[in-house]
């Protein structure tokens, strides 16, 4: 039975793994909350909550393709703040899917990872 606790999924509609995430999701009986993050990004403040429940640090959730990761240069150089605010300004940044679930959360990458949090 699924749990009480809502479930969001910071989802990409374009992404195979992200819609694997979801349809799984849906079939075992859950009803997540899905936040298309590259239209509705999520804050600062969201995203550092994000991030410490899943007990990482923004460089662990950057997706590391693109141009807009490309003109980053170098991000080991980065300060996380300074990560963390282009990534709210920049979602495309955002690696995806993040499910939510509670006070715990997980960058879905391999998509089985969503099996550590949901019942």
């Amino acid at each position: 039975m699924p749990t009480a606790k809502p479930i969001t999924i910071y989802h990409n509609p374009n992404c195979s793994t992200s819609r694997k995430v979801l349809g799984w999701l849906r079939e075992i009986g859950h009803a997540p909350k899905v936040v298309e993050y590259l239209e509705t990004p999520p804050d600062a403040p969201a995203l550092k909550r994000i991030l410490g429940a899943m007990g990482a640090e923004p460089a662990d959730i950057l997706r590391r393709k693109g141009d807009a990761y490309e003109a980053l240069g170098d991000v080991a150089a980065m300060k996380p703040d300074a990560l963390l605010a282009r990534m709210v300004a920049e979602p495309v940044l955002i690696e995806r899917p993040i499910v939510v679930n509670g006070k715990r959360a997980v960058l879905c990458r391999p998509a089985e990872r969503v099996w550590e949090i949901v019942d």
